[in-house]
C-alpha cells in the first residue's frame, strides 16, 4: 500500500454531515464523504457518477492545527417584488451556517499506488473547482503532499509525518499533541459516522455508516525523548472533550 497526503488548509472550511433544514453544521474535522466528493469532482464526475470504486480507499485525517468555529447567517430573496406588494417573489428562511476558521489538516489516503497516481493527476488539474466542504472553501495551494511509500499503512503515515501547522501557529503553540480520526479496525472501540457515500445524486443523496477510531499522539516535531520505545510517537485514546460547537 501507498499512501497520498494531502494538506487541507484555507481561510474557511466546512464539513458538515448531518445538515438539517435552516442549521447547516460543521464538524471539527473533514469527513470521508467530503474527500471522496472533493475527489470526484477533481475527476471531473457528475453527481450521478458511482463512486464506489473510491470507497475502499483507507482513510485518516490529522488535525495540524485547530480551527475556531464561526458562523455565518444567510437568506435569499428575488431581485423582484410582489405585485402591488412590499413583499418579494421569493424569500427563503434565515439559515445558520456554521465554518472553521483558520484550521489546517493531515489527510492521508491509502490505496495501490497506481489508483493513487491517478487521484493525483487528477488533483493536480481538475477538471472542477476544488473546495473545502462548501463551494465557498477554496483550497490553499499546494493540495497534495506527494505518493509515499514509506509508509506501510495510514496511521503510520499520520503518526509520523512532520507537523504541517503555519508558522504563526508554530510560534504560538509549541508542539501540542496532535488528534487522529480514522478508519477503525476489527473490535476497536469506535464511533460511528454516517459519512460513507453511496450516491451523490441530485435526486437524492445516500450515505452508509463508518466505524471511526479517534485518538491523540504526541507531535512528531517534539522532543525526542517523547518518542516511544519503537521510535514513534505515543498515541493514547481522546477523551472527546474538546467540543468547540457545544454539540456535546
Amino acid at each position: 500500500m501507498s499512501v497520498l497526503l494531502l494538506q487541507l488548509a484555507g481561510p474557511l472550511q466546512s464539513w458538515g454531515d448531518s445538515s438539517r433544514f435552516v442549521r447547516r453544521e460543521t464538524r471539527n474535522e473533514p469527513t470521508k464523504s467530503g474527500i471522496i466528493g472533493m475527489l470526484a469532482s477533481a475527476q471531473g464526475r457528475s453527481r450521478e457518477d458511482s463512486v464506489e470504486d473510491l470507497l475502499g480507499i483507507s482513510f485518516g485525517v490529522r488535525t495540524e492545527q485547530r480551527g475556531r468555529v464561526i458562523r455565518d447567517l444567510q437568506t435569499e430573496k428575488s431581485m423582484t417584488r410582489k405585485r402591488n406588494s412590499n413583499k418579494f417573489d421569493k424569500e427563503m428562511p434565515l439559515t445558520y451556517r456554521y465554518y472553521l476558521s483558520d484550521a489546517r489538516f493531515l489527510v492521508a489516503l491509502g490505496a495501490d499506488r497506481a489508483v493513487l497516481e491517478t487521484l493525483e493527476q487528477a488533483i493536480h488539474s481538475p477538471k472542477w473547482p476544488l473546495y473545502l466542504g462548501r463551494r465557498s472553501c477554496p483550497p490553499d495551494y499546494p493540495l497534495s503532499l506527494g505518493i509515499h511509500d514509506e509508509y506501510e499503512d495510514v496511521r503510520q503515515a499520520l503518526e509520523s509525518e512532520r507537523w504541517h501547522a503555519a508558522n504563526w501557529y508554530r510560534r504560538r503553540y509549541r508542539y501540542p499533541d496532535l488528534e487522529i480520526v480514522c478508519d477503525a479496525l476489527e473490535g476497536e472501540n469506535a464511533e460511528s459516522w454516517s459519512d460513507l457515500p453511496l450516491s451523490f445524486s441530485s435526486s437524492g443523496r445516500r450515505y452508509a455508516d463508518r466505524a471511526v477510531r479517534r485518538y491523540r499522539i504526541s507531535n512528531p516535531d517534539g522532543p525526542k525523548n517523547k518518542e516511544d520505545g519503537n521510535g514513534r510517537p505515543p498515541s493514547f485514546e481522546s477523551t472527546g472533550e474538546d467540543d468547540p460547537m457545544n454539540f456535546a
